[in-house]
């Protein structure tokens, strides 16, 4: 008796299971958890992190003098998920996405502080002309396409840049950044499938600070281990250690390589923690001042890093010189900020639409 054909459908599909491993990647950062760096790359990571740290503190003190508006959500305890990552990339060719936390995301690419700090306070000067603001930014010299402030919108946009680098067959791939409270959008899961479908180069990073908004990810989250949600789609997952930039890295070197091999998208899940609230308006009641202290004690990227510098032969007063130098350039981004004028009111009109298609 013929097999029918819905039979024959089931059978290819379990032939197709038989040769995908979900966890292969998963494996393969386990068996290599932490990226062999020089220690001229670890000085490298803990000056680019201890910058967006510095950048972020000032950050905070503008908004409470009142000359940042608006949101303004720092990435302080996050930077080793953003230097990480982008240490990884090919500025050349791959594209980055994300949502409104995007401070550090600029400061990892190397833009000039200065115009992220005029961007901050509204400033003309400011990398979206003073129109964007915090949660805003966009290079796209950099390849960088925002700072996004629908929740999740940016996963579906980051799906249409890598469909560009396939359509383009440029060789690049594209990083698409959300949080754990956008991990419970639609539009992420029709991404998802439609990046399964088509092979996509995208790598889904979800950036896990345990939160979102201010709900706890046990407590919104079914499941709470972010790296699984891809297995319907058969999208491999990658649980990585977000504070630490080593793990990120080797995990980005990992990753990148799958995605480049033309076997489509990964799902990473960098567990991190934010010690400030989501927002400046955020007095982040819903945990225990000990919780926060005992992660800056126990985790924080940055002194990790430094340990590892003075085991590696740096001194104390070295580090030290390095932190007066990055604080000096971040006080010169918030004079330039200060000083600089605002956008004129014509400017309103402009980047509205795309004028030549």
């Amino acid at each position: 008796m013929a097999k029918s054909p819905r039979t024959k459908k089931s059978s290819s599909k379990a032939n197709t299971a038989d040769k995908f491993a979900l966890h292969s990647l998963q494996e393969r950062h386990e068996n290599s958890p932490r990226f062999d760096a020089s220690e001229e790359q670890l000085l490298d990571f803990y000056k680019q992190m201890l910058l967006i740290r510095r950048f972020e503190e000032k950050a905070g003190q503008l908004y409470g003098l009142g000359l940042i508006g608006g949101f303004c959500h720092l990435y302080i305890g996050q930077e080793a998920v953003a230097i990480g990552l982008q240490s990884a990339l090919d500025n050349d060719r791959d594209s980055v996405i994300t949502g409104y936390r995007d401070h550090g995301h600029m400061l990892a690419y190397g833009i000039d502080p200065k115009v992220i700090m005029a961007e901050l306070t509204g400033r003309q000067a400011g990398i979206s002309k003073g129109k964007g603001g915090s949660m805003h930014m966009f290079s796209t010299e950099h390849k960088f396409y925002g700072g996004h402030g629908i929740v999740g919108a940016q996963v579906a946009l980051g799906g249409g840049l890598a469909l560009a680098h396939q359509y383009n067959e440029d060789g690049g791939l594209c990083l698409a950044y959300f949080g754990d409270g956008a991990a419970n959008q639609g539009q992420v899961y029709e991404t998802f499938n439609m990046a399964a479908l088509w092979n996509l180069p995208i790598v889904f990073v979800v950036e896990n600070n345990q939160y979102a908004m201010g709900t706890a990810v046990t407590r919104s989250s079914a499941e709470t281990e972010f790296h699984r949600r891809g297995t319907a789609f058969r999208i491999p997952g990658m649980d990585v250690d977000g504070m630490d930039v080593l793990a990120v890295r080797q995990a980005a070197e990992i990753a990148f390589e799958h995605v480049r091999g033309g076997n489509g998208p990964v799902l990473m899940e960098c567990n991190t923690y934010r010690y400030r609230g989501h927002s400046m308006s955020d007095p982040a009641k819903y945990r225990t001042r000990e919780e926060v202290q005992d992660m800056r004690q126990e985790k924080d990227p940055i002194e990790g890093l430094k340990k590892a510098l003075m085991d590696a032969g740096q001194t104390e007063d070295a580090l030290k010189a390095i932190d007066k130098d990055i604080r000096k350039l971040v006080n010169e981004a918030a004079d330039f900020a200060e000083s600089s004028p605002e956008p004129e009111p014509s400017e309103l009109y402009t980047d509205v639409l795309v004028e030549n298609y």
